[in-house]
């Protein structure tokens, strides 16, 4: 899977282990609510299909998930979000993909230009950056789940493009538009995942020093802390030796 590095697993990992679960589920509770608006049905809804499996992903309640549908839908007083994407570069030329929901744009977009500011990056105009990603659909499974055969075996059926496992995780790749059924799929032979969502993947990545790299991952805290933030996604990678100095 070119362009997605062990670091980046790692630190996705640690970030999934160390989140409060509250803003954890207020961000996907967000999200479901959103693409709720045009059906509440996931069935005739690939938005909100996604949107559903991704939360299931991080052990959303089911009941949770049923509330958010209805704020949406009219079963309750829903809140007016808009979807703004903001693209810049970080230290080291590390280029930055923000994803926000936001009921006030004027302070979202204050805050992420003040996180960029502060931590030697700065925002650019929309599409600076994107270009250099693809967008995918990503399911991961711990290792222990299933052997690399089998998960390469059982998502290629189910439509996945990509499939790259590791002593630690399988990381099960898709075009956006197949995600809703590869994950289904996965999910009843293998059960719930450690995450699945859509994500950015990078085309080509820029190598970084450790003090860099603390600076990139200090942004990327600050981003991730923002309510209105809903995913970061960058395209910076470390050698192993950067790797043993920031981890060890």
């Amino acid at each position: 899977m070119a362009g997605h590095s062990q670091f980046k697993n790692i630190m996705h990992r640690k970030g999934a282990q160390d989140a409060k679960r509250a803003k954890v589920f207020a961000k996907l509770a967000r999200e479901i609510e959103v693409a709720a608006r045009s059906s509440p049905d996931p069935d005739q809804n690939p938005r909100l299909r996604t949107a559903i499996v991704a939360a299931r992903g991080q052990n959303m309640p089911n009941d949770r998930i049923k509330r958010a549908v209805e704020k949406a839908s009219g079963g309750g007083e829903g809140d007016n979000y808009e979807e703004v994407r903001y693209e810049g570069y970080g230290p080291g030329g590390v280029a930055v993909i923000v994803e926000t929901l936001t009921d006030n744009r004027n302070r979202t977009a204050s805050e992420v230009r003040s996180a960029f500011a502060k931590h030697g990056g700065n925002l650019g105009e929309t599409n600076s950056v994107a270009f250099m990603f693809d967008q995918i659909g990503e399911v991961i499974y711990p290792a222990d789940k299933a052997s690399a055969d089998e998960m390469f075996e059982a998502a290629l059926e189910a439509g996945a493009s990509d499939v790259v496992s590791s002593d630690s995780t399988h990381e099960v790749v898709c075009d956006p538009g197949d995600f809703g059924q590869v994950a289904e799929t996965l999910d009843s032979k293998f059960g719930a995942p450690e995450t699945a969502g859509l994500n950015w993947r990078p085309q080509t990545t820029v190598d970084l020093t450790a003090d860099t790299a603390r600076t990139v991952l200090k942004l990327i805290d600050v981003l991730d802390d923002n309510d209105d933030v809903q995913r970061v996604a960058t395209n910076f990678e470390v050698s192993d030796d950067v790797m043993a100095e920031l981890t060890g």
